[in-house]
C-alpha cells in the first residue's frame, strides 16, 4: 500500500502518491487506498494541533523578543506553520475519491 502514498516531510503525513488515473484501479485496490486515507485523514487534525501548540510557543517567544531580526525569523516561522495548517485542512477535505 505504501506505494500508493509518500511521506511528505513538510507536512508530516503520508498523501496520496497515484501512477495512474484513479479510474484505472481496480475496485478491490481503490477500496485498500481508501481505508489507507481514511486512517491518514483520521490523524490530520491531531497533526494540526501539534502545529497549533508549536504556533502558540512560537508566539509566546516573539512577544518577548526584543532583537528585530530574531522578531522576524519566528514571524516567518509561525507563518510557514500557518500555512502548513491551512495545506493540511485542503488534504482534509480532499474528496475521498481523489
Amino acid at each position: 500500500m505504501s506505494s500508493h502514498f509518500s511521506y511528505n516531510r513538510r507536512l508530516k503525513i503520508d498523501l496520496p502518491c497515484l501512477s495512474k488515473e484513479w479510474s484505472m484501479y481496480p475496485s478491490h485496490l481503490k477500496e485498500a487506498i481508501l481505508l489507507e486515507w481514511e486512517r491518514i485523514r483520521g490523524a490530520i487534525p491531531d497533526r494540526i494541533g501539534e502545529i497549533d501548540e508549536e504556533i502558540e510557543e512560537l508566539q509566546s517567544r516573539l512577544g518577548e523578543e526584543e532583537d528585530f531580526e530574531e522578531s522576524c525569523r519566528l514571524n516567518s516561522e509561525i507563518s510557514e506553520k500557518a500555512s502548513q495548517i491551512n495545506d493540511l485542512w485542503i488534504w482534509y477535505r480532499t474528496s475521498p475519491y481523489m
